[in-house]
């Protein structure tokens, strides 16, 4: 009888071992970021349709990240991703001192809203580059008119978020600071300003995606310098390897301008509780 439970035993316990050891597996693989799995599935898409498709404007992912790797050693990369990191930091910091100025001052104060909200709904809905003719005419083919064109790009989707953030405080917030005594000034800055800002910052991120799109279009259509340069060369040639390369690039800096600006909202954002900011 002994021997027998052993024997039963025996035979139990890899059967146990085996399901532990997918358990523990199964909770790895839970524990992948999901935004991870989706690359990795993009990236795999890519490589095996561009190798099934097999047409030169369309290669595999490893041959464009060769070709990258290869435009980086050579040179032709770094100095003109400097250049358009320039033009998208400067002309993004002034869409978002302008941006955040003008839409907190629309959104405070009715007269300001009606005076200028025409002008700010009507050049978010033009298309952004068909002004590019007339900077170029006004400005130049310098970095003048890439950073008018990055503005317009960014500007108005953040005064028009900013306005509606700050026009949708409950109102309870400001009557009680004046309740306290509270000044005008008092009341914008530490009451209406902290209280918009989960939704001021989600116009900010809008603002920094569109920078980038502004960038890389101001330095193809107007001044063809920087990572626009080498999409346009690349573009007569139809190295479509390398276009796709820059493509790369281009999308890491809006990923990167967008996770700062994330960064920076989780930091301001703080003091709210877990669920308000999500």
């Amino acid at each position: 009888m002994t021997s027998l439970v052993q024997r039963r035993s025996e035979a139990v316990t890899p059967i146990s071992a085996h399901t532990s050891k997918m358990g523990r597996a199964l909770r790895r693989v839970a524990h992948v970021p999901p935004s991870l799995v989706s690359l990795l599935a993009g990236a795999l898409l890519w490589e095996v349709v561009g190798r099934v498709v097999n047409v030169s404007f369309f290669p595999p992912l490893t041959t464009v990240l060769a070709r990258l790797a290869e435009m980086v050693r050579s040179g032709l990369i770094i100095a003109p991703l400097w250049s358009s990191l320039i033009n998208l930091v400067v002309g993004f910091g002034l869409s978002l001192v302008f941006g955040l100025g003008i839409g907190v001052l629309m959104g405070r104060y009715p007269k300001v809203e009606a005076a200028l909200g025409i002008y700010v709904y009507a050049l978010l809905t033009a298309p952004a580059l068909v002004f590019a003719p007339i900077f170029f005419s006004i400005l130049g083919d310098g970095r003048g008119s890439i950073l008018a064109v990055v503005v317009m790009y960014s500007l108005f989707i953040m005064i028009i978020n900013t306005a509606d953030a700050i026009r949708g405080v409950p109102n309870f917030l400001v009557e009680m600071g004046r309740s306290y005594g509270a000044t005008e000034s008092q009341i914008l800055w530490r009451i209406i300003i902290p209280a918009a800002t989960p939704m001021i910052m989600a116009g900010v991120r809008l603002g920094a995606g569109r920078a980038v799109t502004g960038m890389i279009n101001g330095e193809m259509f107007i001044a063809v310098v920087g990572l626009g340069q080498v999409v346009t060369e690349a573009g007569g040639r139809f190295d479509g390897a390398s276009v796709l390369a820059v493509l790369l690039v281009i999308i890491a800096v809006a990923v990167a301008a967008v996770g700062l600006v994330q960064a920076v909202d989780r930091r301001l954002t703080a003091w709210l509780p877990k669920t308000s900011r999500e």
